[in-house]
Formats: structure tokens, C-alpha cells, sequence
């Protein structure tokens, strides 16, 4: 895959939200993330997205985290809003904010719970595209939301001039070989496990939940797929499995990555937002055993390691009153 040029970069962290013991967003922690992620070689931050917690954070919290990474980032890294809303005039709403607050793109998730038809979904997606003049990336995660984007519908939403992209956590290889075929959009992956496949068949990048943890590894393999070292994009993959499989299967990404990263070090709390809560004790262990076979990887020292279960055990309310809107 040669060097794609995008809006938005390659290696794209989708950020954590760290917080308080309490529930309140740790604003000096997340500007530590922020710059560890983009000094370990991310060139892309997703804030206020499905790792981000975004259905529990606030509208002044997702505003405040795009003028904080943006502030943080600088010209080392591009900052998309992901999230939006399920209320097509919310999502537009947020998006036009944080087009002023500073994001650099957005990215817009499938409507969830309601269950739209195709139909709704190109005519939810065409009018938040037509409210902004930032680039867009269509969130596909029928795993989340409930509904797929369909391919019919990723074409016609392909002629949109502001959607230039899609991040597909699906995992349909059929489909992302035909969108790739049949449209210009940049493909990103939005399956940790699969980043290295896709990247195989001409995506452009990824959106990784276990990049918050090995920015740096996938650093790599995105630099080794752009100069065609299969073997060495490989061999990193390889030793990255492991900790994908202990950040990703056990428990929610967010849970996982906040546990790790809590044990690491690198941020003040595991917590996360009720409904949401830290592993139980077996759900830890598996994550522990998972971790133990993690190969040597850049930037990545995980004999400092230090789990807290009791830290992370159950989940918070913030101290915000009212409602998330």
C-alpha cells in the first residue's frame, strides 16, 4: 500500500476518556494521553467515541475534550469528534460545535436504538455532512448500534463530497473489498484484530482502541505496510495479538484499556461510567494471562505493570446534574 494522503492520518488512537475515582473527566490526565499517544506515533485522535464513553459524557465535556486535544496535539496529530447522537438535529448540533471548538473531521456513527431503514441512515448521514464543511468518516459498527450501513448505502453516501472515509468495525472483508474497488473513500479499520488484514487489501489506516496502550507498534506496521514489508508489518502483528486479545475480548475495549492503563501508570483512575464497570476478578485474571504474552514491543514495557482490582472495581456517577444533552 503506498502513502495515503487523508485528512485525518493513519494510525488513529480512539481515546480513552480518563476520570476521577468519582466520575468527573481528569482533564490533566487527559492531556497527558493525548500527548503520549501522538509523542508514541499516533497522527490521529478520536475523542468523545465509542471508547471514549461518549454516551455518558456531556455535551460541554465532548466540546471541551476537542479544544483540549486540539490544544495538546498541535500540528502533531489531527483531532475528529466521533459519537454524535441517534437525533438527527442533536448530531448536527454537536457537530457544528465542534467544528468551532476546533475538530479537524468528524465521525458519525450509524444511528443506534431507533433501528433506522437504509433510507434513514443515508438521510441521517447526508444531513449532518451537508451542515458541516469538515471531512467526514461514516461509522459502520452494526454490533453496537443494531444496524449495518449497507453496501448500497456506503455508495450513495460516497458521493457526498464531504464523506471521504469510512471506519468499519464489522469486519465484512467482502464488502470492504468492493467499497475499495467501487469508491475513492479511505478505509479505516475499527477491528483491532483485523488491522493488519485490512491494511493487506488497501486500507488507509485504523482506529484502534489498543493504540492508547502501543501506539508505537502500530506506528509500525502502518510504516512497514506503506513501504510493502509484509514480513515486518507480520511480525509485529504477531506479537501485538495478545495484547489486542487481552484489551479486547474479555471485557468492553474502554474497561480494558483503562485497566491496563491505570496499571501501567499512565493514568490516575480505572474507572469508568456506571453503566459501565471495572472487570470482576476473573474477567482481570484473563486479562493478566493475556498480557503475560505479549511480545517485546516499542514503547511498550510491561514489566512495570502493577494491576489495582480494587481500583477499578464498579463503576461511577459524575457530579453533573441534569441530563447528557
Amino acid at each position: 500500500m503506498a502513502h495515503v494522503e487523508n485528512p485525518f492520518g493513519q494510525v488513529m488512537v480512539a481515546l480513552i476518556t480518563p476520570f476521577t475515582n468519582d466520575g468527573e473527566v481528569d482533564w490533566p490526565a487527559v492531556e497527558r494521553h493525548v500527548d503520549a499517544v501522538t509523542s508514541a506515533g499516533a497522527d490521529g485522535i478520536v475523542v468523545t467515541g465509542t471508547t471514549g464513553e461518549t454516551s455518558t459524557l456531556t455535551d460541554a465535556e465532548k466540546l471541551r475534550l476537542v479544544e483540549v486535544a486540539k490544544s495538546v496535539a498541535g500540528n502533531r496529530a489531527k483531532v475528529i469528534t466521533g459519537g454524535g447522537s441517534n437525533e438527527t438535529a442533536h448530531a448536527i448540533e454537536l457537530y457544528k460545535a465542534s467544528e468551532k471548538a476546533g475538530a479537524d473531521g468528524i465521525m458519525i456513527v450509524t444511528p443506534y436504538y431507533n433501528k433506522p431503514t437504509q433510507a434513514g441512515i443515508l438521510t441521517h448521514f447526508r444531513m449532518i455532512s451537508d451542515s458541516t464543511d469538515l471531512p467526514v468518516i461514516l461509522y459502520d459498527i452494526p454490533g453496537r448500534t443494531g444496524v449495518p450501513i449497507a453496501y448500497e448505502t456506503i455508495l450513495r453516501l460516497a458521493k457526498h463530497p464531504n464523506v471521504v472515509a469510512i471506519k468499519d468495525a464489522k469486519g465484512d472483508f467482502s464488502q470492504a473489498s468492493r467499497v475499495l474497488n467501487q469508491t475513492d473513500l479511505l478505509y479505516f479499520s475499527g477491528d483491532d484484530a483485523n488491522v493488519l488484514p485490512h491494511l493487506a487489501i488497501g486500507a488507509s489506516g485504523l482506529i484502534g482502541v489498543t493504540a492508547n496502550i502501543a501506539a508505537a507498534p502500530y506506528r509500525q506496521i502502518v510504516d512497514a505496510v506503506n513501504v510493502g514489508d509484509l514480513a515486518s508489518a507480520t511480525a509485529v502483528h504477531k506479537k501485538l495479538e495478545p495484547l489486542v486479545r487481552a484489551i479486547m475480548t474479555h471485557v468492553p475495549g474502554t474497561i480494558a484499556a483503562k485497566y491496563v492503563l491505570h496499571g501501567l501508570g499512565r493514568i490516575n483512575s480505572p474507572r469508568v461510567r456506571l453503566p459501565l464497570v471495572g472487570p470482576e476478578e476473573w474477567e482481570a485474571s484473563q486479562i493478566e494471562d493475556d498480557l503475560a504474552l505479549v511480545g517485546d514491543l516499542p514503547g511498550l514495557d510491561l514489566s512495570n505493570f502493577r494491576p489495582d482490582r480494587n481500583a477499578a472495581a464498579g463503576g461511577a456517577l459524575p457530579k453533573i446534574a441534569g441530563t447528557t444533552r
